[in-house]
C-alpha cells in the first residue's frame, strides 16, 4: 500500500477511479432518491391531512346550517316566544317551554345545551345535556363567557360558530360540594339574537352549543403520523382542534402562521412548532372564513425515507471500501511496469518543464533588458518550443509591476517571497488575458513586466479598458495576496527594436510612485514630456526661506514649505529631480543639526536618509520630517519654559529680599534684569496670574502679621520694617487686605492665646 501511495501508479489511479465513479454514483442516486422519497411522504401526508381537514369543514358548515334551522325554527315556535320577548311569563308557560327545549335537546344527541335569553327579565332558559338546567340569573349563571359573548355580539358574523370552553357549574355549586365530571366543557356556539332597537341592543337570544367531542371524531390526533389538528377561526385565532382552547405561540410561529397560512390557498411546508420540526398543513379560508391545520412531526413523515437512505449509504461506503482493496492487489499484481515507466516520465516531464520555464524567463528578461536581440530568421521557432507566443512585430505595450514596501516584505518573507510574485504573475495573465495576448517576465527584485500584444484598436486613443484591468490587478493582489502594488502602461509600439527604450521608459516612469503613492497607475507617456525633460531648476530661494523659517522656530511654516518644495518636483521626470530631492534632504538636515547644536538639545533622527528611490513615497519621507520638526518644536518650547520660570523664581527672590525698603518697586527688579518694565510685568503675570506690585503688596501685609503677632513692637514700627511709607498708608492698606485695623489684628490674636 506504501509502494501505492509513493508511485501514483496509473492502473491503481484507474481502478480507484472506477470505484469511486461507482460509489459516486450510488451516493448521488441515494440523494436524489432520498429527495424524492421525501417528496412523496411530504406529498402524501399532506394529501391525508388536507382530506381530514377537508371533511371537518364540511361537517362543521353542514352544523352551521342545521344550527341555523334550529334557531330559526325556535324563533317561530309561540311556546318558546314566551321566553323570549314576554318580561314574566307565568309558571305553565315557562314548564311548556322547557319541556319545548329539552325535546330538541334529546332529539339531537350532537347538541350540548341550549339557551334562551331574554334581557328585559335578564333570565337565561337552559337546557342541558349535563350541568346547569333551568333558569337563571346572569349572576347565578356558570358559563360566564357567553354574558362576553352577548355583550360583544357585533364582533361576531350571524351563524359563524363560535369556538370556546365553559365551566359545567358555577363557582358556588363547586364550593357546595356538587358533583362535576369535568371542569370544562368544549362546544361551537351559534348565537341567534334579535336587534332591532335604536340603540341596538338585543331583544333576545336564542344559543346553541355543539358539543366539540361530536364535531372532533375527525380532528383527533393522527394514530398513524402522531399529527394534532388546529383551527385558525375568523377572529384571527388560533384553537386546538380537541379542547378549542388558544393555543399559545412564540414570535417566530406567529410570524410564519400570519405570512404562510393566513388567508392563503391550501399548502403545506415544513416548519418548527413548539421547538419540534414538524410538516405544516393547512386548508384555504372555508365558507365561515375558518382554515384547518393540521401539524405532523416531520420525523414520522420521512421515517421510511431515512431508513432507505442509511441502507443505501452502507451499500455504497462496503462497494467503495471493496473497490479500494480490489484496486490494491490487482494494481500489485499485474501493473508494476506500467507503474515504473508512469514515474519515470513524469519525472522527465517536470524537469523539462521547469527547464523551459527558467530559459524562457532568462531569454525575455535579456531581451527586455537590451542584453540580447530578438531572434530572426528560423529562430522565432525556438521561441515557440518554449512556450513564448508573444508577437514582438505586432502592437503591444509594457505593463511594469512593483511590489509596494518591497524592503519590508523581503524582511518578513523571505524566500517565501518568490511565490508571492508567481502569484502576481498568474494573476495578472487571468485577468488580462482574455483581452490580450499576454507574456509576463520577473525582472528581479521588486518588479514584475506584463507585456501585452494589442487586440482591439480602440486601445491606440482610449486607455479606459487598460486602466480597468490594472484596478482588478491591484485590488485582487490585495484581496488574496494582501499585497499592495503599483502599476505603470507605457505607450504603443510595433517595433522590436524599441523593446528595451520601452522597458526603460516604464522603468523610470513607475519612480513617481514616489509623489502618487502606493496603489498608484501611472501613464508613463504623462511623465515624459519632451518640454519639461530639461527644464527643472532647483529653487534654492525657497529652499534658504523654508531653511531661515526653521531656523527661526517656526517649524510648522517650515514644514508647510518643505512638502511645496518636494511636491513641486512631481511634474518632472524623476531622473531630473532624483538630485534635487537629495539636496533638499541633505540641508534639511544641517540645518536641524544646527539648531540642536545651538539650543543645546538632541535631535531623535537618523543623521542620514536613505536616498530618494528606496523611500518609495514622499508620503513617508513627509511625515519623518513632521516628527522632526514637531520634535524641535517642543524641545524649544521646553527650554523657553525653563528660562521663564527661572526668571520668575529670581523675581520672588529678589522680593523677599527687598521688599523692606519702600522704594523697591517693578521698575528696580526691570533694571536690575537689564529687561523691560513691560516685558518683566507681562512675563509674570503670565506665570504666575498675579501682577508684581500685588505681590510685594501681599508679601509686606504677610510679614506685618508675623510681626505683630509676634513682638509687641508699635504699628508705626512695624510698618517701617514692612517698608511700607507711612504708618497711615499702611493702616489704610492693612485693613483693606484683612478688613481690621493692624491695632485690633493684634488684640484679636493676644486674646485667642
Amino acid at each position: 500500500m506504501s509502494n501505492f501511495k509513493k508511485h501514483h501508479k496509473l492502473h491503481s489511479k484507474l481502478l480507484v477511479s472506477i470505484t469511486l465513479c461507482i460509489t459516486l454514483t450510488l451516493l448521488v442516486s441515494t440523494t436524489v432518491y432520498y429527495f424524492y422519497y421525501i417528496r412523496v411522504e411530504k406529498e402524501q401526508a399532506f394529501e391525508a391531512n388536507h382530506n381530514s381537514l377537508t371533511l371537518r369543514s364540511k361537517e362543521v358548515i353542514n352544523m352551521t346550517s342545521i344550527a341555523q334551522s334550529l334557531a330559526f325554527q325556535m324563533y317561530r315556535s309561540s311556546t318558546l316566544s314566551k321566553l323570549l320577548y314576554y318580561p314574566k311569563p307565568n309558571v305553565y308557560d315557562v314548564t311548556a317551554a322547557m319541556t319545548e327545549l329539552n325535546n330538541y335537546l334529546n332529539s339531537m344527541p350532537y347538541i350540548e345545551s341550549i339557551y334562551v335569553f331574554n334581557p328585559k327579565s335578564g333570565t337565561f332558559y337552559i337546557a342541558s345535556s349535563q350541568g346547569q338546567n333551568g333558569l337563571f340569573s346572569k349572576h347565578e349563571l356558570a358559563d360566564t363567557d357567553i354574558i362576553r359573548v352577548l355583550d360583544h355580539y357585533q364582533d361576531y358574523k350571524p351563524f359563524t360558530p363560535i369556538p370556546r370552553t365553559y365551566p359545567l357549574l358555577s363557582a358556588s355549586d363547586s364550593g357546595a360540594g356538587v358533583e362535576q365530571a369535568s371542569p370544562d366543557i368544549a362546544a361551537y356556539t351559534y348565537l341567534c339574537y334579535d336587534a332591532i332597537n335604536s340603540n341596538e341592543a338585543i331583544n333576545s337570544a336564542v344559543i346553541v352549543n355543539v358539543s366539540a367531542a361530536w364535531m372532533n371524531k375527525e380532528m383527533a390526533a393522527n394514530p398513524i403520523s402522531g399529527g394534532t389538528a388546529y383551527i385558525l377561526d375568523d377572529q384571527g385565532r388560533l384553537l386546538s382542534g380537541t379542547t378549542l382552547t388558544d393555543e399559545t405561540l412564540n414570535e417566530k410561529e406567529q410570524l410564519w402562521l400570519h405570512t404562510r397560512v393566513k388567508k392563503q390557498e391550501t399548502g403545506y411546508f415544513v416548519e418548527d412548532f413548539h421547538g419540534k420540526r414538524s410538516l405544516i398543513s393547512y386548508t384555504s379560508p372555508d365558507g365561515l372564513g375558518w382554515q384547518y391545520i393540521s401539524v405532523t412531526p416531520y420525523e414520522s413523515v420521512i421515517k421510511m425515507a431515512s431508513v432507505i437512505r442509511n441502507a443505501m449509504l452502507l451499500i455504497a461506503a462496503i462497494i467503495a471500501l471493496a473497490g479500494f482493496v480490489a484496486s490494491w492487489l490487482l494494481s500489485k499484481m499485474l501493473y508494476t511496469p506500467i507503474g515504473q515507466i508512469v514515474v519515470h516520465m513524469n519525472s522527465l516531464e517536470s524537469e523539462k518543464r521547469n527547464s523551459m520555464y527558467t530559459i524562457r524567463q532568462n531569454i525575455l528578461r535579456n531581451v527586455i533588458r537590451g542584453i540580447r536581440n530578438l531572434p530572426a530568421g528560423e529562430e522565432p521557432e525556438r521561441l515557440r518550443e518554449l512556450g513564448i507566443t508573444f508577437q514582438f512585430d505586432k502592437d503591444y505595450r509594457l505593463v511594469l509591476l512593483r511590489i509596494d514596501e518591497y524592503t519590508r516584505w523581503q524582511s518578513e518573507r523571505g524566500p517565501d517571497l518568490l511565490p508571492y510574485k508567481f502569484a502576481i504573475m498568474n494573476i495578472a495573465s487571468e485577468i488580462c488575458g482574455q483581452t490580450y495576448r499576454v507574456e509576463t517576465v520577473d525582472m528581479d527584485e521588486d518588479s514584475v513586466l506584463l507585456m501585452l500584444n494589442i487586440l482591439d484598436p480602440a486601445e491606440h486613443t482610449d486607455t479606459v479598458l487598460l486602466e480597468t484591468l490594472l484596478r482588478q490587478i491591484r485590488e485582487a493582489c490585495f484581496e488574496y495576496l494582501k499585497l499592495s502594488v503599483s502599476l505603470t502602461y507605457s505607450a504603443i509600439t510595433s517595433q522590436p527594436e524599441r523593446l528595451h527604450l520601452l522597458y526603460r521608459q516604464v522603468q523610470d516612469a513607475s519612480m513617481h510612485r514616489f509623489f502618487q503613492g502606493h496603489g498608484c497607475i501611472i501613464n508613463a507617456q504623462n511623465t515624459t514630456d519632451e518640454d519639461i525633460q530639461n527644464t527643472y531648476v532647483y529653487p534654492a530661494d525657497k529652499e534658504k526661506k523654508m531653511l531661515d523659517t526653521l531656523l527661526s522656530g517656526h517649524t510648522e511654516d517650515a514644514h508647510s514649505m518643505f512638502k511645496e518644495l518636494l511636491m513641486h518636483m512631481e511634474k518632472y521626470p524623476f531622473s531630473s529631480v532624483q538630485v534635487a530631492i537629495s539636496r533638499l534632504i541633505m540641508s534639511v538636515n544641517n540645518a536641524v543639526r544646527h539648531i540642536s547644536e545651538l539650543n543645546g538639545f538632541a535631535i531623535e533622527s537618523k543623521s542620514e536618509l536613505p536616498s530618494a528611490d528606496r523611500l518609495e513615497t514622499a508620503e513617508n519621507l513627509i511625515d519623518h520630517y513632521q516628527l522632526v520638526f514637531d520634535h524641535i518644536r517642543s524641545s524649544l518650547s521646553e527650554k523657553r519654559n525653563t528660562k521663564q520660570e527661572r526668571l520668575v523664581r529670581q523675581i520672588n527672590e529678589r522680593m523677599e529680599q527687598a521688599y523692606t525698603d519702600p522704594n523697591f518697586c517693578l521698575n528696580q527688579i526691570a533694571e536690575e534684569l537689564d529687561m523691560s518694565p513691560i516685558y518683566v510685568s507681562r512675563l509674570y503675570k503670565q506665570q504666575t496670574m498675579s501682577t508684581i506690585v500685588d505681590v510685594i503688596q501681599q508679601l509686606r501685609i504677610r510679614k506685618a502679621c508675623e510681626l505683630l503677632e509676634q513682638t509687641d513692637w508699635s504699628v508705626a514700627d512695624v510698618a517701617e520694617q514692612t517698608g511700607f511709607a507711612s504708618s497711615s498708608y499702611f493702616h489704610r492698606m492693612f485693613k483693606r487686605s484683612l478688613g481690621v485695623t493692624p491695632t485690633d489684628f493684634r488684640r484679636s490674636k493676644a486674646n485667642a492665646q
